[in-house]
C-alpha cells in the first residue's frame, strides 16, 4: 500500500468519479491512475469502486470506509509536512482560505494586506463557494480555513471559532417611498419586492426568520451572492435591497439610502474554522488573530481541546463579540 495509491482513490471521489480530471488534476495520466486503483484493490482484496466497462460508477460501502481513512492519512501527512515547515521554514507556506464574496470583499482585505506584509513568503489564496462546498473543501483538506457565517451544520468535523456579529441594513434609492422613514418595520419591508442573499448565503435565513415571527412571506424577486451585484439592481428599481451592513460604502453608494435593519432582523454570526486534527503553523495562529483579536492561541488551542462545536461554543457564550 502507498500513499500515492491513497491520494488517487481520495481525487478520484472528489472528481466525481472521473479518472480523467483527476489525472489532469494530478498532473499524470489516466491509465498510470487506473493501473495504481486496481493494485490497491488487489492488495486488499475488495472493490473500492463499483465499474460500468471502464467507467467507474459509485463508490463500494467498503470503498467509502477506505477513503475517509485515506482522508484521515493523507491529513496527517500534511500535518507531519507542516511541523517539519514550522522548525525549518517557520515563516515560508501556503494558506488556502474559503468564504463569502461579502467576507473576501468587506471585512478580509485589512487583515489580509496586514497579514502579506508580514508573511511576504506565505502564498495566500482564496476561493469562494457556497457554504456546502466551503465546509467540504476544509473537510477534505482543501482549504485551511473556511470564514462562514450560514449552516453551520455542515461543519461538523470543522473546528468553529465565532469572529463577530454582523447586522443588516436596507438600501433603496434616494427616491424610494421608504428612503423617507426613519424606523422600517417588517410589514413596510413585506409591501415592496426584495433584493437580497441566495438562500444559505451571508445570514439569509435569519431575514426568513424576521418575517415568519410576523406572519409574512418575503416577496424576493431577485437574489444574488455578491453585494455588489444586489446593489446593481437596488439601482435599477427591480426591488429594496436587504444586505450586510459592512457592505455599505459610504463613497461609492453615496446614490443609494442606506436604512438600519437590525431592530427587526437577528444579528447573524461569523466564523472561521479548520480541519479537526489540523496542525496550525505559527502564522496560521496570527491569522485567526488579525482576523478576531480574541482568538488568540490560548484560546484557539483550547478550543481544539473540546470535543464538540458545541463545547466550543459555551467558551464563548460570556464573551461579548464585536458588530460590524
Amino acid at each position: 500500500m502507498k500513499l500515492q495509491q491513497l491520494r488517487y482513490i481520495v481525487e478520484v471521489v472528489n472528481h466525481n468519479l472521473n479518472v480523467s480530471a483527476t489525472a489532469e488534476s494530478l498532473y499524470t495520466s489516466q491509465p498510470g491512475i487506473s493501473k495504481q486503483v486496481r493494485m490497491l484493490e488487489d492488495e486488499l482484496g475488495i472493490q473500492i469502486f463499483e465499474r460500468s466497462g471502464k467507467h467507474l460508477t459509485h463508490v463500494t460501502p467498503a470503498g467509502e470506509a477506505i477513503v475517509d481513512i485515506s482522508r484521515d492519512i493523507l491529513a496527517r501527512v500534511n500535518s507531519i509536512k507542516s511541523v517539519a515547515g514550522e522548525h525549518t521554514h517557520p515563516e515560508r507556506g501556503t494558506l488556502h482560505i474559503t468564504t463569502t464574496h461579502t467576507q473576501a470583499r468587506y471585512a478580509l482585505p485589512p487583515v489580509i494586506q496586514g497579514f502579506t506584509e508580514r508573511y511576504p513568503q506565505v502564498a495566500l489564496h482564496m476561493h469562494q463557494g457556497t457554504p456546502s462546498q466551503m465546509a467540504e473543501s476544509v473537510a477534505k483538506g482543501g482549504a485551511d480555513f473556511a470564514i462562514a457565517t450560514e449552516a453551520l451544520h455542515l461543519y461538523n468535523d470543522v473546528v468553529m471559532l465565532p469572529c463577530y456579529h454582523w447586522n443588516r441594513s436596507i438600501v433603496v434609492p434616494k427616491n424610494h417611498p421608504l428612503a423617507q422613514k426613519s424606523n422600517i418595520s417588517v410589514e413596510d419591508l413585506a409591501a415592496f419586492p426584495l433584493v437580497t442573499y441566495v438562500f444559505g448565503f451571508t445570514g439569509r435565513s435569519e431575514l426568513d426568520v424576521a418575517f415568519g415571527k410576523a406572519g409574512l412571506t418575503p416577496r424576493i424577486v431577485f437574489t444574488a451572492t455578491d453585494t455588489d451585484v444586489i446593489k446593481t439592481y437596488v439601482r435599477l428599481g427591480m426591488g429594496v435591497g436587504v444586505i450586510a451592513s459592512m457592505a455599505i460604502d459610504k463613497k461609492l453608494d453615496n446614490d443609494l439610502v442606506a436604512i438600519d435593519a437590525s431592530h427587526i432582523i437577528d444579528a447573524s454570526t461569523t466564523n472561521i474554522g479548520f480541519r479537526k486534527g489540523s496542525f496550525l503553523r505559527t502564522y496560521m495562529y496570527d491569522f485567526i488573530e488579525r482576523f478576531a483579536p480574541h482568538l488568540t492561541r490560548p484560546v484557539v488551542e483550547e478550543a481544539i481541546g473540546k470535543k464538540n462545536n458545541q463545547e466550543v461554543a459555551a467558551m464563548f457564550a460570556d464573551i461579548e463579540l464585536p458588530i460590524l
